[in-house]
């Protein structure tokens, strides 16, 4: 009881991400280091730190409506006194130093498994109906999500928020990349299991000592060892968009392709131009 008392969301952080991180901070970037603090001529993967961050940012930006929603609907709350005074809409700051961690946690972590697993993109005749497929697979998915949550169903309401919000990001990179992230599903799986794992203990641990809690009206009740199905779903789906993110973002394939769309993008655009 008292050591439920004196957990705080901070304390959570520095015990489950400062070793990992630290870790990864030293051991990832090594290159970056030798240059800038050892002055060394090494060559510097710099597109994969900018991806990296760009993730972060892309985190920030997109979670923080979103989990401002679920706060002030009552779907998660937290204990005020485990949080420090800093609030930014509802979120607390602990909150939002998550969006951050995580982010650079799975993606550091992806960039690693990336020097290890990565294979080589082969081109693929059929990529065009795996891209099709596989997106009208998602987007059915997000459609039943959506019409969950309009249909006012109080325990799938945290579930359906988590496949509504999280499926977009997820229906982008499929249309976009499912044949580049099927090419490299054995270091996908190595790089989204292993934070999702992790972070889902982390989470255990949080819940399991009153630091946060879900509203059990607006949740299905379903769990595995008392880690609720849609912390589970969440960490999953993060860990998924910033792991595909990271690889699409690094795939020359991809910036081929993005080249190619730009430029028909471009002379359709010339073209309605014109005609107009």
């Amino acid at each position: 009881m008292c050591l439920e008392r004196t957990v705080t969301y901070a304390a959570v952080l520095a015990l489950f991400l400062t070793l990992p991180l630290g870790w990864l901070l030293i051991h990832v970037p090594r290159d970056l280091w030798s240059c800038w603090l050892m002055r060394r001529c090494v060559s510097v993967d710099r597109r994969a730190y900018i991806v990296v961050l760009a993730h972060i940012a892309l985190a920030l930006a997109y979670t923080t409506p979103w989990d401002n929603y679920l706060l002030a609907k009552g779907v998660w709350f937290y204990d005020p006194q485990r949080v420090s005074n800093i609030v930014l809409g509802y979120v607390p700051l602990e909150e939002y130093s998550f969006f951050v961690l995580q982010s650079l946690l799975t993606g550091l972590w992806t960039l690693m498994v990336r020097r290890h697993l990565k294979v080589a993109e082969k081109p693929d005749m059929t990529a065009s109906h795996l891209r099709l497929w596989s997106s009208l697979g998602v987007f059915v998915l997000w459609a039943a999500a959506v019409a969950v949550w309009i249909s006012g169903w109080k325990p799938g309401t945290y579930l359906a928020l988590i496949l509504g919000w999280g499926l977009i990001p997820v229906l982008i990179q499929i249309a976009f990349g499912a044949d580049i992230l099927w090419t490299q599903r054995r270091l996908l799986a190595v790089a989204i299991f292993v934070p999702t794992v992790y972070l889902w203990l982390m989470d255990w641990f949080a819940i399991s000592h009153g630091v946060w809690q879900l509203d059990p009206l607006q949740t299905t009740g379903l769990a595995l060892g008392g880690l609720p199905l849609e912390e589970m779903l969440f960490f999953l789906l993060t860990n998924w968009i910033i792991g595909c993110g990271v690889v699409l973002m690094l795939s020359e394939t991809s910036y081929t392709r993005a080249q190619a769309l730009r430029q028909y993008g471009q002379m359709r655009w010339w073209q309605f131009r014109s005609s107009s």
